[in-house]
């Protein structure tokens, strides 16, 4: 009754076990027609199936009671079935991916599991007593064989597949199988014996086997059919793998026999067969082994060799640090990229090849690797190496640890020399940073030089530099004179400045200092500079000079704001006169921006009418009668001010509109002074011209013009010339302004007074102008300046002995003497006291519209002659 419940469960199990490995078989292969998984899955369901009919079979057999012939036959069919399911079971457990990938892996498997078998075998026998051996038939025999050699198959596939499927390393599927197809076959031979001895116990112990193999072998097939794909190993089994698993059955054999010719002194056949398996399946397996350990060798001889080859081929050399820096393994392009031996490396640590400079951060880099605080990838070291000669060459290395590989256990550095190419970004750099003409450094080299300093907090000061007059020399001479003079500009400057200096030219007619030095000092050296650049320059053929302006500035800021803060001061220099040098300050700044308003605003100002003249009566000192007016111009911005000629004009020469300037005041000065005349007035007006408005081609014309268009006599105009503008004991009339050098001759002056216009020289005393040139320039009115007269020389006579020959050499001479400046009535005094017959001054009479003027002269109307 026991064999027959046991049976018919074992067929039911069997039966879902089984129906479920075919439909995965199928389902495997729809997705692999070829041989493989579904074949696996297939006959190993097969193989279950097989179990469910030995359980029917079993199950029959025990319903009642056969005949001797029908046990017998129950018997034989039993075992046949056993052997039939180990076979089965153990292809289709090898044919399961990742259990063996290979024809050759599987012969493998056969012969571990032959020879565990084998061993385990004899050993079982040769120990067994002897009745107990002589009562054991020829099919027992079989069914104890084929199932030892089928659970030895599957131990061994099941101890060894994850060496050969590192996808699912600690993934059970293949174990899974192997587990059960051993219970499967185990309890199938169970079954078998058990059934034959009527062994209740036996059958049970089968029973228990037989629903458990099935459901691993189930679930085994379905993770290792349903996984990823695997792919066949690039490299053979490690022979040393399958020896463990050989050594426990090969010393039971070894054990065994020891014991049975002790005990008995001899081996019967079987015994001796048994051996004979052994030996067999384990010399197949070694020749096998032995073949593929010669493959092997010479793949990894070939790998090697092409590693080698790769290796001694390579630029980049190969260095192998141990865990104290030391210098371990170095590869042979050493000797070829830096001339390094072996025996001048190896052995010494790595810091002794490196600049000392560089070695300390090489060393801590290497440490952080060490410690594990690299987290950007693979550092990379830029270090100067010594090389086999002595010499330091520039190199980069790329750090890899491979301590986590047991095999290396170390750093592995790969050395490139990079001294090329930091030779090349060198010059590329120089040429970048350097002037094509001058050799000076540019622009970008000064503002990185300035930064540098001014980042590690080291002063300096900057001074920047602009010639002028060079544009007339390339025009009058050529732009290859014009080139010679830049060069000789950029020579003397850099053997002016010390040897820490660095000497730029930033474009054009630009150039800069920055140097180390305190402000005094730069101030200083700017100043030798301008004395410098403006000596003349004799070039073959030709001598030439040229005028410059010096801006400083205390590198107390970033690179970009003292090269600015330079420029400015640079432009207020210019914008006061060249051969200036100027530091910068607040003020200067403030200046610099006012002229840049003003030169932006001033083109249009005579349209939108924001011109405008007054004018300051000229009085008899006698009398205190008006005897003319001193026309002043007045700018009236809205954004602006109110602003003076001594600043209009210099704007107006720099933007090109003095003629055009000169011109309104000229016409506006007669427009009004035409008035006055109609009006009875006995009166002359002067206008203030500048000496580069009085040599222009244009103003003879203009003032001939607006004489005849306003209907002025000539000589109630009167034409002012600063004193200051005029030249030494020579004569000449030099113009100091732009244009340094060019003379302004007598003729312009001879000019006027040919038209009949009356000229004038205004500030006598401030100048460099003399008596000289009241005796040869043609001068009819001298206005003298304040400062002869301000302070009386003694207190017998309130004017000064200057005050007076001026006066009385301008007498005999037949020339007008003004005395300007009257800020007092003591002024006054000392004007009459020398015998000033006119006098201009704030004490007299304000600068006013022409209408303040008007009332002015009503309140004064007493006619002069």
């Amino acid at each position: 009754m026991i064999a027959s419940v046991a049976g018919a469960v074992v067929a039911l199990a069997a039966a879902w076990f089984g129906t479920s490995l075919i439909r995965l078989a199928l389902t495997l292969h729809r997705r692999s027609p070829v041989f493989g998984p579904g074949q696996g899955a297939g006959l190993l369901g097969l193989a279950v199936i097989g179990l469910g009919l030995t359980g029917l079979g079993i199950a029959a057999a025990g319903a009642e009671p056969p005949a001797v012939d029908g046990a017998r036959l129950a018997d034989v069919i039993a075992g046949v079935g056993a052997v039939a399911i180990a076979v089965t079971s153990v292809l289709g457990l090898l044919l399961l991916p990742g259990a063996a990938p290979t024809m050759a892996v599987r012969v493998r498997r056969c012969l571990d599991g032959l020879g565990i078998s084998a061993c385990l075998s004899y050993a079982v026998w040769v120990c067994l007593p002897g009745p107990l051996v002589h009562q054991a038939v020829g099919g027992t025999l079989v069914v104890l064989f084929t199932a030892a050699l089928a659970v030895a198959i599957a131990v061994a596939t099941g101890l060894r597949a994850p060496q050969f499927n590192p996808a699912i390393q600690g993934h059970p599927a293949t174990r899974l199988c192997a587990a059960g197809t051993a219970l499967t076959v185990t309890g199938a031979a169970v079954m078998a014996l058990a059934g034959q001895r009527g062994s209740t116990s036996g059958l049970l112990l089968a029973t228990v086997a037989e629903l458990i193999g099935p459901a691993l072998v189930l679930a085994g097939a379905h993770r290792a059919g349903t996984g990823p794909a695997r792919s066949t190993p690039d490299a053979p089994e490690d022979p040393l793998v399958g020896y463990p698993t050989l050594i426990v059955p090969f010393t039971a054999a070894l054990g065994a026999t020891g014991y049975r010719l002790l005990a008995i002194g001899s081996l019967d056949l079987t015994a001796q067969l048994l051996a004979l398996a052994a030996v067999a399946a384990i010399g197949a397996r070694e020749a096998i082994v032995t073949v593929d350990i010669r493959e092997y060798a010479r793949r990894l001889a070939a790998r090697e060799t092409r590693f080698r080859a790769l290796i001694s081929g390579s630029t980049d050399v190969t260095v192998v640090l141990d865990r104290d820096l030391v210098v371990r393994w170095q590869s042979s392009s050493a000797a070829r990229q830096f001339a390094l031996a072996d025996q001048d490396v190896l052995g010494q640590p790595f810091s002794t090849l490196i600049h000392p400079v560089d070695a300390p951060t090489v060393d801590r880099s290497l440490a952080a690797v060490l410690a594990g605080r690299s987290d950007h990838g693979d550092p990379l070291l830029t270090a100067r190496l010594r090389d086999g000669f002595g010499r330091w060459r520039d190199t980069e290395s790329t750090i890899s640890d491979q301590r986590g590989i047991p095999e290396v256990d170390a750093l592995v550095l790969q050395v490139r020399d990079v001294t090329d190419r930091r030779d090349l970004e060198f010059s590329l750099d120089r040429m970048s940073t350097a002037d094509q003409l001058t050799g000076l450094a540019n622009r970008r080299r000064l503002r990185r030089a300035a930064g540098e300093r001014h980042s590690i907090g080291l002063g300096g000061t900057v001074l920047s530099s602009e010639l002028d007059g060079l544009a007339g020399i390339n025009a009058l001479h050529g732009e290859t004179v014009g080139d010679a003079v830049l060069v000789e500009v950029a020579r003397r400057i850099r053997t002016t400045v010390g040897a820490g200096d660095l000497a730029a030219r930033l474009g054009g007619l630009e150039f800069a200092v920055l140097t180390a030095s305190t402000a005094m000092a730069a101030y200083a050296l700017a100043n030798t500079l301008v004395t410098l650049l403006m000596e003349e320059y004799r070039l073959p053929g030709v001598t030439v000079r040229v005028s410059a302006t010096v801006g400083v500035a205390d590198l107390v800021a970033d690179a970009d704001s003292a090269l600015r803060r330079a420029d400015l001061a640079r432009r207020r220099a210019r914008q006061v006169r060249t051969g200036r040098v100027e530091s910068f300050d607040e003020s200067v700044e403030a200046a610099v921006v006012r002229r840049m308003n003003l030169d932006q605003h001033l083109p249009g100002a005579i349209g939108r009418g924001e011109l405008t003249l007054e004018f300051q009566p000229v009085m008899e000192l006698s009398g205190l009668h008006p005897v003319g007016l001193e026309s002043l111009l007045r700018w009236r911005s809205p954004r602006l001010g109110t602003l003076l000629p001594t600043e209009v004009i210099p704007v107006a020469e720099h933007l090109g509109m003095l003629d055009e300037v000169g011109e309104w005041v000229v016409h506006g000065a007669c427009r009004q002074l035409s008035r006055w005349l109609r009006d009875g007035r006995d009166l002359w007006v002067s206008v203030n011209v500048s000496v580069g408005q009085l040599r222009g081609d244009r103003f003879l014309p203009t003032l001939a013009a607006a004489l005849d268009a306003h209907a002025v006599p000539a000589d109630r105009l009167v034409v002012e010339v600063a004193a200051d503008h005029l030249g030494g004991d020579e004569g000449p009339v030099r113009h100091r302004g732009p244009g340094s050098g060019q003379l302004v001759l007598p003729e312009r002056l001879a000019a006027l007074r040919s038209i009949g216009v009356r000229t004038a020289v205004d500030g006598f005393g401030t100048g460099a102008a003399t008596l000289v040139h009241l005796r040869r320039l043609p001068i009819d009115v001298v206005k003298i300046d304040r400062s002869l007269f301000a302070e009386p020389a003694s207190s017998r006579s309130p004017a000064t002995p200057i005050l007076e020959a001026v006066v009385e050499m301008s007498r005999r001479i037949g020339v007008e003497v003004v005395a300007t400046g009257l800020e007092d009535a003591t002024h006054v005094s000392v004007a009459r006291a020398a015998g000033c017959r006119f006098g201009q001054g704030y004490h007299l009479a304000r600068p006013t519209h022409p209408e303040h003027v008007e009332a002015f002269l009503e309140r004064h109307r007493e006619p002069l002659f």
